[in-house]
Formats: structure tokens, C-alpha cells, sequence
């Protein structure tokens, strides 16, 4: 027994240089298989579908958007559901879907630019497939409820670009319009934001997912869900009562959100409401009360949101974030 003891000894080393080595493979397939897809670049020349998934648009108010993309070189298709009127709709959940479809399949248009937000695109989101866009992935633009498309798209693993939409393009500021232009034609997209008081030090380097508060709050539990695992997560929201926004970041905190990123960046919460009893504190110190526990960086009021300088995001990208006394900076790989 001894000697077949000394006799297997001497192999063992081999053996486990054999393992570790199956465990670095592995390791390496699973990043591979995790990396976000980035649709292409756009170039001048190529075409961007404007259309409605939610709220209709029946003015006739595209034009400062038709021109800026046009100043970037680009054309231009307008969606059958721009001027549909249905309620407070953009035609029937079929129109909105058939007009989302046709062109996420056309090979021809390279991005899709949701005229505005409001509500309704959960309402066509499971009548929708990817089948072309998983062989050809194009970009899709736009905030607020187009937050159902951004996390979707996320579980799909593709990036997409929250930023200001057609109907916001007139009051949007410089910054904000550039910044789009950054992102869709592939630049490097950084930024450096101001200190604020109630900032949280630190850095951290993830995904950046999330949007809209209460879109996100809505899609937990179904298919659309993001994984916030490692995540540095990007909040903003409009028109909500304060007792709301606490409910909301409760509900992210209980479902293990909040334990397992390692950001967050706060955009604008816009025209909050309260109620005739004070909830007694405003959405930032919301926010601040909890997620006081996290050991995590977090940055306040940056320029993203309901507000005139909505500065574009990509969402799926890795960034990283560094919070500190003097200034704040957002940096996409």
C-alpha cells in the first residue's frame, strides 16, 4: 500500500494543473458568453426609424428632431404610429407592435428613435420577437417608459441608449443632443459632474442598468426583469408622489437589488408630489435613508432624465463610476 501510495504522488501535481486549467476555460467562456452586445455604430448616410410604443403623437411637431438628425447625416423614416389616435394611445397594442416590428426587421434602419414615453409599451412588449434583431441588433433610443425596452433588451444581452426623444429634441439642451450623437455614432462618452453635498464616496466599476424608477419597479417579477447582480444602476423618475418613490426603493431593497450592486447614479426626480401630511423627506434624502447600509458610491443629481439636459446613457455598457469630494465622473468603457 505504501508503494502505491509514493507511486501516485508525483502525478497528482499534473492532475491539478489539468483541472485548474478546465477552470480558467470555463471561467473565460462564461465572460465571453456574459459580454453585452453593442449594435453598430451608426454612419452618416444610414436611417433612423422614428415611431410610438406607447402615448400617440398627433402633432405635427418632428421636424426640429427631423432636422437634427438630418444635421448629423442621417435619413430619416417616420412609423405608421405617428399621428394614430387611440385614448391616450398611439393606435391598438397590434398597430404599435406590427409598426415596432417592421422596423426592428428591417435591415435598412440601423437605430429607433421612440418619439416619446407616457405609457403603453409593456402593453406590446410579449407581441414583439427578436429573431432578426439577435442577427443584426440595431439601436434603440429613448427614456422614461421606453425604460420596458431597455431592461428587456438587457436580459437579452444588448445594449441600448437612454436619451432624450423626438418630442424632447426642441427644448433639450446642446449637451444633451450631443451626447446623443456621441453615443449612436460609437465616440467616447465620459462625464464629469459637480460634487453635491450628499454624495456618497466612492468607486466602482459594472454594467450601468436601470431608468425610469417606476418602470423598473413594475418589471420586477416578470421576464423583463434586469439582474441587478454587480450592476451599477441608474435611477430617475416624474410625477410621483414621495410615499411612492419610498415604496418603489423599498420594494428594490427587499427584492435583493440593492444588496447585490455596486452603484448607483441618481438622476432628476422631476415634479415630485406630497400628500396633505408631509411624507417628510424629498426623493434624494429617500434614496439616501435607504440604501444607507450599502457600503457603495453614489452619485446624486446627475444630468439625466425628465429635464432639459438629458444626457445620454448606455445602458448595458461598463462604466465606472467615481464619487468624490471635489467632482464625480462617469467613464464608458
Amino acid at each position: 500500500m505504501n508503494t502505491n501510495r509514493f507511486t501516485f504522488t508525483p502525478r497528482l501535481p499534473v492532475l491539478y494543473k489539468f483541472l485548474f486549467l478546465i477552470f480558467v476555460l470555463q471561467s473565460f467562456n462564461s465572460q465571453a458568453q456574459s459580454q453585452m452586445i453593442t449594435p453598430p455604430q451608426l454612419q452618416k448616410g444610414d436611417t433612423i426609424a422614428i415611431l410610438a410604443t406607447a402615448r400617440k403623437n398627433t402633432d405635427n411637431n418632428l421636424k426640429p428632431a427631423i432636422d437634427l438628425l438630418q444635421s448629423w447625416g442621417l435619413e430619416v423614416v417616420i412609423g405608421s404610429t405617428i399621428g394614430l389616435d387611440y385614448n391616450q394611445l398611439a393606435g391598438t397594442d397590434e398597430q404599435r407592435a406590427a409598426d415596432f416590428q417592421q422596423q426592428l426587421d428591417n435591415p435598412n434602419i440601423k437605430a429607433i428613435w421612440c418619439v416619446k414615453g407616457g405609457y403603453g409599451t409593456v402593453r406590446i412588449i410579449d407581441l414583439l420577437h427578436f429573431t432578426r434583431f439577435k442577427k443584426k441588433p440595431k439601436w434603440i433610443v429613448g427614456f422614461s417608459d421606453v425604460t420596458v425596452l431597455h431592461n428587456h433588451l438587457n436580459t437579452m444581452g444588448f445594449k441600448t441608449i437612454h436619451g432624450i426623444m423626438p418630442i424632447t429634441a426642441p427644448r433639450a439642451t446642446p449637451q444633451a443632443k450631443e451626447t446623443l450623437r456621441i453615443a449612436l455614432f460609437g465616440e467616447k462618452l465620459s462625464y464629469q459632474i459637480d460634487s453635491f453635498l450628499m454624495n456618497r464616496p466612492g468607486k466602482a466599476t459594472g454594467e450601468l442598468v436601470g431608468g425610469n424608477l417606476s418602470i423598473l419597479y413594475s418589471l420586477f417579477g416578470s421576464p423583463s426583469a434586469i439582474d441587478c447582480t454587480d450592476k451599477i444602476l441608474f435611477l430617475e423618475d416624474l410625477d410621483e408622489y414621495l410615499y411612492h418613490i419610498d415604496r418603489m426603493m423599498m420594494n428594490l431593497k427587499r427584492n435583493g437589488c440593492l444588496e447585490s450592486i455596486r452603484g448607483i447614479v441618481v438622476g432628476s426626480m422631476t415634479k415630485m408630489k406630497d400628500n396633505d401630511i408631509p411624507w417628510g423627506k424629498n426623493a434624494i434624502e429617500i434614496i439616501e435613508d435607504i440604501t444607507k447600509k450599502y457600503n457603495i458610491p453614489i452619485l446624486y443629481n446627475f444630468p439625466a432624465g425628465h429635464i432639459q439636459d438629458n444626457r445620454a446613457l448606455i445602458l448595458g455598457n461598463n462604466v465606472t463610476l467615481d464619487v468624490n469630494e471635489k467632482f464625480s465622473t462617469l467613464v464608458f468603457e
